[in-house]
């Protein structure tokens, strides 16, 4: 990883020069990247690069670039994962939300996605022409950002839900992918991993990342499996189980109640279960009064 010597990050939205981070976990790759971009957007400051997901949210917290460039595939915590954890994270008290691009392989279903939302993404190995159109877009919205940044509280709460919902759009995307057959059944290990249990997915209440499985909950018993989060979304109907964290997706008709605590973070009470469940930033519109 490299990064700049910078003790104290500048206000993105204070600074001239346009910051930008690059996570990207081959070297090559990075480096053609950030030559391109050298080319296309001279003014532009690289001001880190990272070689996994772990490393570039805390050099993103660190630094606060104005831009983001993530690899959708990385060791560990992939560029998914990381956009995630920052959308819940980053520090709106102290700079605008980031711009954000993900750098990814060809593939058909998620650049069609991109394409049909108007969301940015640049193709590995770097197209020049294509990397000059999203230069030109995140000019663009950087201008508008420094326009509405001295604004009123409203013009900044509006600001921050507009990116928060770019920033929606493009997990959304990024994850799309061929449309699997909806999920009926689930073959989860119980507790003590010795029996393969057939889980009606009618009787699931939540599932939960942790460590290398998911948590697999309903109202009586917890179950394990091996399945990504990411691979099973699609599996599951967007209107029956919602996305509420990075790590968290429950069935809507269990939630039975939303509580916001003194940090002003969201937590969801759901009937069945006694544990909270906890909304990222990224979900809460999900919860608004009607």
């Amino acid at each position: 990883m490299n990064t700049v010597d910078a003790k104290n990050p500048v206000n993105p939205m204070n600074a001239m020069q346009p910051t930008a981070l690059i996570a990207e976990d081959e070297p090559l790759l990075a480096q053609a990247l950030q030559a391109e971009l050298a080319a296309a957007w001279p003014e532009l400051k690289i001001v880190a690069t990272a070689g996994d997901g772990r490393s570039a949210v805390r050099e993103a917290l660190r630094l606060l670039p104005q831009v983001l460039f993530f690899d959708i595939r990385m060791p560990g915590l992939d560029g998914l994962g990381a956009a995630a954890e920052l959308a819940d994270c980053w520090p709106t008290d102290e700079a605008p939300m980031p711009q954000l691009v993900f750098v990814t392989a060809y593939d058909e279903y998620a650049t069609r996605a991109f394409e049909a939302q108007a969301i940015d993404y640049v193709l590995k190995p770097v197209q020049p022409d294509r990397l000059r159109k999203t230069v030109a877009r995140l000019q663009q919205a950087l201008q508008a950002m420094r326009q509405t940044a001295p604004g009123t509280p409203a013009i900044a709460d509006e600001a921050l839900e507009k990116t928060l919902a770019q920033w929606r759009q493009v997990l959304t995307a990024a994850g799309a992918g061929a449309p699997p057959a909806p999920l009926r059944m689930i073959a989860a290990s119980d507790a003590g991993g010795a029996t393969v249990r057939m889980v009606p997915i009618d009787e699931v209440l939540y599932f939960e990342a942790a460590d290398k499985y998911l948590r697999v909950l309903t109202a009586t018993h917890e179950y394990l499996i091996r399945t990504p989060l990411k691979q099973l979304l699609p599996q599951l109907h967007p209107d029956t189980f919602w996305q509420v964290h990075r790590a968290v997706v429950v069935r809507s008709a269990a939630i039975e109640s939303v509580h916001r605590d003194e940090a002003g973070k969201l937590h969801l009470m759901l009937r069945g279960r006694a544990e909270k469940i906890p909304v990222s930033r990224l979900y809460a519109h999900l919860f608004r009064a009607m």
